[in-house]
């Protein structure tokens, strides 16, 4: 499926593509990156062609690609009502994410985070965009409080079926007019 293109001032943010699987499995596969965010590491090649095939195919999934190579070094998503685990209204979205730890610690998923709340914001009307991370993921809880998302509660001892346990999920949001006064002010 053709999809469009997002763009801030180091990334492309496109959509999945078969050949990407090398690269997804490179990061994937890494035991630090998967079960952080809900996922065990990715086997072989095969499970990562599978992943884009079958779960980063929703209409808001996209590959974070550095501008200088176009090669996929993470995911970002905005899940819409029926994909979404924290969002149920039309006008309500969650975002997902994960990057490659080579990539971390660089500003990337702020960066990536920024624009696909604009676009969730300006180009398709949400008013909320949910985001929600495991206790322990600190990394994701910097992200999030970087580009303004707000903590609003914890769910406890919540299934995650990949990793056949229950966890902790702590849920931020970030409203239109928030999202807006966060980008009047220029941080």
């Amino acid at each position: 499926m053709p999809g469009k293109i997002l763009e801030t001032e180091r990334l492309i943010l496109r959509r999945w593509e078969a050949g990407d699987a090398e690269d997804m499995f490179r990061y994937a596969s890494d035991p630090d990156v998967g079960p952080i965010t809900g996922w065990p590491p990715h086997k072989n090649v095969e499970e990562s062609l599978f992943v884009i095939e079958n779960v980063l195919n929703g209409e808001e999934a996209y590959a974070i690609c550095l501008k200088t190579d176009n090669k996929a070094i993470g995911a970002i998503e905005l899940r819409l009502k029926g994909r979404a685990d924290l969002a149920n209204a039309d006008d309500e979205c969650e975002l997902g994410f994960w990057l490659g730890k080579p990539f971390w610690g660089r500003g990337i998923m702020p960066e990536a985070s920024r624009e696909l709340l604009r676009h969730a914001f300006e180009d398709l009307g949400m008013k909320k965009v949910w985001c929600g991370y495991y206790d322990g993921n600190s990394k994701s809880m910097r992200a999030q409080e970087k580009i303004g998302f707000a903590f609003q509660g914890k769910k406890e001892n919540v299934d995650v079926p990949m990793m056949h346990e229950k966890r902790n999920v702590n849920v931020s949001v970030i409203t239109r007019e928030d999202w807006k006064r966060i980008k009047t002010s220029g941080n």
